[in-house]
């Protein structure tokens, strides 16, 4: 009786040695130890640097369009107002974007634990020919259309809050008359020329050049006749 007592309290002594001290098998499945267990060791393998160099799969009907260059342009996409799911696609159409970071300031908060610094910055993304940010922007010529638009099409007024900003268009040869920050915006815009009255609003003053369909924009509509 002794020795089967002292064989029972060996097995557990045992056994919960193999539990904590991960040499045998044990009944838990902690045998492998916390770093490598199957769940995490598999989960971390995956998000290594080399993800990056790996091919461009579109998993959507507009990923697949633009990747085989049937959709050549970003234009093409804001035509139809298809939505983008894919940010591959804009990386993939507006490889020619650039950005500018045009001021970095710190923001502070109070926590328990005492002060808590943050850093905000403001990034501004252009290819200086008709693209900023993921908008298009329509150019446009003041007086004669002589060699390549370089100002605005007309006069456009922007709104933030109670900001407003104006865009005028402006002789060749001009420059843009405006603020250091909103003058390297409209510079990404791929502007030449302009008069502003800007406060904070450059980027949606921009946005609607695009906003009005001019006459030049207008398609002959070819009537067919119904077969009923």
């Amino acid at each position: 009786m002794v020795d089967d007592a002292g064989a029972a309290v060996g097995l557990g002594i045992g056994g919960r040695g193999s539990l904590r001290g991960g040499f045998s098998s044990g009944i838990r499945g902690r045998s492998n130890g916390r770093g490598r267990a199957p769940g995490r060791g598999q989960g971390r393998g995956a998000r290594g640097g080399k993800a990056e160099d790996k091919e461009w799969i579109p998993v959507t009907k507009l990923g697949h369009l633009a990747k085989d260059m049937k959709i050549k342009s970003l234009e093409e996409i804001y035509l139809f107002s298809l939505p983008i799911k894919e940010s591959e696609i804009t990386d993939f159409l507006g490889a020619s974007l650039k950005d500018e970071v045009l001021k970095i300031m710190p923001v502070e908060k109070q926590t328990r634990a005492g002060p808590q610094t943050r850093f905000r910055a403001f990034v501004a993304m252009g290819d200086y020919n008709r693209h900023v940010g993921l908008l298009s922007v329509r150019q446009g010529y003041w007086g004669n259309k002589i060699r390549k638009p370089h100002t605005v099409l007309c006069k456009v007024t922007g709104h933030c809050g109670s900001v407003l900003v104006h865009l005028i268009p402006a002789p060749r040869g001009t420059g843009i008359v405006s603020a250091p920050v909103p003058k390297k915006l409209l510079m990404m815009a791929g502007i030449d020329d302009c008069y502003t009255s800007a406060g904070a609003a450059t980027f949606g003053a921009i946005s609607k050049t695009y906003s009005y369909l001019t006459p030049d924009l207008w398609k002959e509509t070819v009537f067919t006749k119904s077969p009923y």
